[in-house]
């Protein structure tokens, strides 16, 4: 995606210098900084502390992370230890183990002088298969919006709802959520986008709304509890959100808020899709309220909120009294039930176990 008129990724290493960079998404919209990431505190920090987010993202920067480690120390020990400092950042997004047990398995098995330029050659190739992917979520996603699409009556748009940031800024390049609009708007398709601010840490007012924006893309920032209301008006054709863990029986662990609008959306009849990369599919869980771990973030983030004042100065602000602690569970799963389809690379999987093996059938003696 381009930000202006050039093209980013949310996470590269520079030809030149070999310095591991991300954009630093604390501060968008307001200010668009790029931060470099030296140490395995910094890739830590980062991830801990949502300088990236999103579960493709974190995958990502956590392999750069790794690699980095190898360069400045190889040995089985300084692994290990990448490992389970990086790791133990964010306990809920499978995406990070993934990314970190595809490192370990090929650095394992390779001499340690050999380990650093295969580190960043693997950690570089997750994000290059990240991008592929990411495109072809959105083809598949694109067969469903022309369907819709297809039914309206002459200028008539297609009215998407999603919730949090599923964008490119989530994941290297294209996004989940976000790939089919993209590409429903390079094929001409008149679509417009409702974006829940997602509350606590409005990653829809912040980075989706920007993202919108900067494609050109028709959209309204509306509030966390106006979703329903729109689809009872008819006035949401598809819900597409993101998600950071899929169970192998397909339950959807995404951000807080998601059940409630697969809630509405089953009572209103609208469809609600998933939007993932396989590498999101915990294939070891079957039960997505009993087996996930559910982080708990600090309270701050619901206490306090960050924006810009009339002057122009961008700040946090606290909304509550001094007296209440913030309560602040992060993600929330959504049962199969609620969901009409997993949009993956391979194509829409129903959200079941057969479904989701139909598609990754090299699962079956596993999963």
């Amino acid at each position: 995606m381009k930000v202006g008129d050039v093209h980013y990724r949310s996470i590269w290493r520079d030809a030149a210098t070999g310095e591991v960079r991300i954009i630093d998404q604390r501060w968008l919209p307001h200010d668009f900084p790029i931060a470099t990431l030296e140490s395995l505190d910094d890739f830590a920090t980062a991830i801990r502390d949502m300088w990236v987010r999103g579960a493709p993202l974190i995958g990502a920067t956590a392999a750069y992370g790794v690699a980095r480690q190898m360069e400045r120390d190889p040995s089985d020990a300084a692994l290990a230890e990448a490992y389970e400092v990086l790791h133990a950042t964010r306990p809920t997004a499978i995406n990070l183990r993934w990314a970190l047990d595809e490192m370990r398995n090929v650095l394992s098995r390779l001499p340690e002088a050999d380990r650093a330029e295969a580190a960043f050659a693997k950690a570089a190739a997750i994000c290059d298969d990240d991008v592929e992917t990411n495109r072809m979520i959105g083809v598949h996603g694109l067969d469903i919006i022309r369907e819709i699409a297809a039914k309206k009556k002459p200028g008539e748009r297609v009215n998407l709802l999603t919730h949090c940031n599923a964008g490119w800024l989530a994941t290297v390049d294209w996004g989940t959520a976000t790939s089919p609009m993209y590409q429903a708007m390079e094929a001409g398709i008149d679509i417009h986008v409702w974006v829940d601010e997602t509350r606590p840490r409005n990653q829809g007012a912040q980075l989706t709304s920007w993202e919108m924006a900067g494609a050109g893309i028709p959209h309204h920032l509306i509030v966390d509890n106006a979703g329903g209301h729109l689809m009872q008006r008819g006035e949401v054709d598809m819900v597409i959100v993101g998600t950071d863990r899929t169970t192998a029986t397909g339950d959807v662990c995404n951000k807080i808020g998601t059940y409630l609008k697969a809630l509405a959306a089953r009572d209103n009849g609208v469809p609600f899709y998933v939007a993932l990369p396989s590498s999101t599919i915990d294939w070891t869980v079957s039960d997505g309220l009993a087996e996930i771990p559910i982080e708990e973030r600090d309270g701050r983030e619901v206490t306090h909120v960050y924006g810009r004042d009339e002057d122009g100065t961008a700040r946090f602000v606290q909304i509550s009294p001094d007296a209440t602690p913030g309560g602040n569970p992060a993600f929330d799963v959504t049962p199969a039930r609620l969901v009409t389809g997993l949009i993956t690379e391979r194509g829409v999987a129903t959200p079941s176990r057969e479904g989701l093996l139909d598609l990754f059938p090299e699962r079956r003696s596993t999963a």
